[in-house]
């Protein structure tokens, strides 16, 4: 059966590209982000099909491809266009599809619309939170919400080990942690193939 897998954060830069790459990698998934702002030359779908070695993945466009690197609601204003969720049409394919979010769950889409409105029932959700002052804060907020609106959700740690706070998390969320990624020096399609491999069996 061919799963979607939607991929939040609990913040920005928290490593959802990076994620999103490795879950497309993983599972040889369809490509999609819905909502990009700003660097369009070196978007995210741009890095995901670097980083992605199989022939398989589609990288799809995005709905609303937006030139400053704001929040999708503020974007989409300089440009002078408003956000339709309704025109955010999730693409058709027969392959698994990895659709990657804007920041976090409660980013504006526009006034009335925030990124939550585009995870459908039935998607997976994969959170990907990262260590720092708030973060656990930021992590349950995250994750009591998807659960809250009875999404499956599982975790994904970013960046270097930090016991305390990933024990607190995984104790009071109770959701499966896939694993983590490590604060790599780089990433490259082999860093990519090599937590694709270590990932897949919990995907």
């Amino acid at each position: 059966m061919k799963k979607t897998y939607f991929i939040t954060g609990i913040g920005t830069d928290v490593g959802k590209t990076i994620v999103s790459a490795i879950v497309t990698e993983a599972l040889e998934a369809d490509y999609w982000k819905p909502v990009q702002a700003g660097d369009l030359d070196h978007c995210d779908t741009y890095k995901v099909k670097k980083w992605v070695s199989n022939s398989k993945s589609v990288f799809h466009s995005n709905a609303y491809a937006l030139t400053t690197p704001m929040s999708p609601h503020a974007a989409a204003k300089i440009d002078g266009i408003e956000i339709e969720l309704k025109a955010i049409k999730t693409p058709k394919t027969n392959n698994h599809l990895v659709i990657e979010g804007a920041g976090g769950l409660m980013v504006p889409l526009n006034q009335g619309h925030t990124v939550l409105d585009m995870i459908k029932p039935g998607y997976k959700v994969i959170v990907v939170s990262r260590h720092y002052l708030g973060s656990i804060n930021h992590t349950l907020l995250t994750v009591n919400t998807l659960k809250d609106k009875g999404f499956k959700v599982a975790l994904i740690f970013s960046g270097n080990e930090h016991a305390s706070t990933e024990e607190i998390i995984k104790k009071m969320t109770g959701i499966p942690v896939i694993g983590r990624i490590e604060e790599e020096p780089y990433f490259d399609h082999n860093v990519i193939k090599e937590y694709a491999e270590r990932f897949k069996t919990s995907l």
